[in-house]
């Protein structure tokens, strides 16, 4: 274990890992009325929101940031016992939580902390490197903050809409996240990771529409309410991002794991805006359209960048990873297909395809967790630092 707090990616992809399963299992036993914990001021589904966004997907940004801003910048980010102290922040918020609300004042005072120490440490070697470029990633990082003090000032009775301002905000600035760092990321890693290599195209106007809708459809979802704009914005970033997509793809990436399954992520996502916006003019459940962002969005994306990046900051290569990976996608998609066409397709088993997903999601950091885990904890092969 005496590589676990070498870098960023190390402590919170394992600690990631372990706690989606957790928590997970923690939402299946509730949702089937196995298990209920005290629960003051949110709902269970809350609650199960607000740990899949502030407690598993923001210790993967965590991960990866502290990672890649090392990368970036070239000025070494938290590592030892300064990371250590952060990880258990975060790790301390996500015990008091897994009870419910009987321990919320413990969990708001280690979350608020850690999220805010997490901005100054990513914040400190941007701005002492001039990148200011980095800035569009960090003013996210920024919102999620945000997001979480009116999660818990929401829960304490302090601000009416502060709990779902908090969910939906912070739910729609992970896709925001997601769509920038794929814009960067996707063309890059295609480019350089298929055999022949390949030049994909890339367009300013599809980066700045982009942008564009995704603000318009932000703030009229979340804030105004209105859901007939969210849905034509919905419906725009549908093309624009299907255009994205069809601009990154080559048939190269089928033999790339950590490829195509990036690939995969991104199409889920932009299949996502289209059910959204289908959600406004049929009898669609909205839910199928935020489990797709969801499962198969975010979890799939997270997943994909956690194997990569640790295969790579480990001097092992991201192309031919161990054939477990396959396995791991292999579930979460199973997983995202139970939860949005499940219910689709036989609408009566309803409860069923969600214990189904559950379980699928839990098999999946199961197996990322027990794979990963001499990964994480173990000096790079190659005997570099990190």
């Amino acid at each position: 274990m005496t590589a676990l707090f070498n870098l960023g990616f190390r402590p919170f992809f394992l600690g990631a890992g372990v706690f989606a399963s957790l928590s997970m299992a923690a939402w299946l036993a509730i949702y089937a009325a196995w298990y209920q914990p005290a629960m003051q001021g949110i709902s269970a589904s809350q609650w199960h929101a607000h740990e899949m966004i502030y407690g598993y997907t923001v210790a993967v940004i965590a991960g990866f940031l502290l990672t890649a801003i090392r990368n970036w910048t070239g000025i070494q980010t938290l590592q030892r016992t300064p990371l250590a102290l952060l990880f258990a922040c975060w790790a301390v918020a996500r015990l008091a939580l897994l009870a419910g609300t009987a321990f919320i004042a413990i969990a708001a005072a280690a979350d608020l902390l850690f999220i805010a120490l997490l901005i100054a440490a990513c914040a400190v070697p941007i701005v002492r490197a001039r990148q200011w470029r980095q800035m569009a990633v960090l003013s996210k990082l920024v919102l999620l903050g945000i997001g979480n003090a009116l999660f818990y000032a929401g829960a304490f009775g302090l601000l009416d809409e502060g709990v779902r301002w908090s969910l939906y905000g912070a739910f729609y600035v992970l896709i925001a996240l997601i769509l920038t760092m794929a814009r960067r990321l996707i063309p890059l890693f295609t480019a350089s990771g298929v055999e022949p290599r390949v030049t994909l195209r890339n367009a300013l106007w599809l980066d700045m529409s982009s942008l564009v809708l995704l603000v318009v459809f932000w703030i009229a979802e979340v804030f105004l309410q209105r859901h007939g704009i969210a849905a034509a914005a919905s419906a725009l970033m549908f093309l624009v991002n299907a255009t994205r997509l069809t601009f990154w793809y080559t048939p190269g990436i089928w033999s790339r794991p950590l490829l195509w399954s990036l690939h995969a992520a991104f199409a889920l996502i932009t299949a996502g805006f289209l059910l959204h916006a289908l959600t406004a003019v049929t009898t669609l459940n909205p839910s199928l359209a935020l489990h797709t962002f969801a499962v198969g969005g975010i979890g799939l994306v997270t997943l994909s960048m956690m194997a990569r990046v640790s295969l790579g900051h480990t001097g092992r290569s991201v192309h031919a990873p161990p054939r477990i990976v396959l396995l791991a996608l292999g579930l979460l998609l199973l997983a995202a297909a139970l939860r949005v066409l499940g219910p689709l397709l036989v609408p009566a088993a309803y409860t069923t395809w969600i214990l189904l997903s559950q379980a699928c999601w839990i098999a999946t950091f199961a197996v990322f967790s027990v794979a990963w885990f001499p990964v994480l904890t173990r000096a790079r092969v190659d005997g570099a630092p990190g």
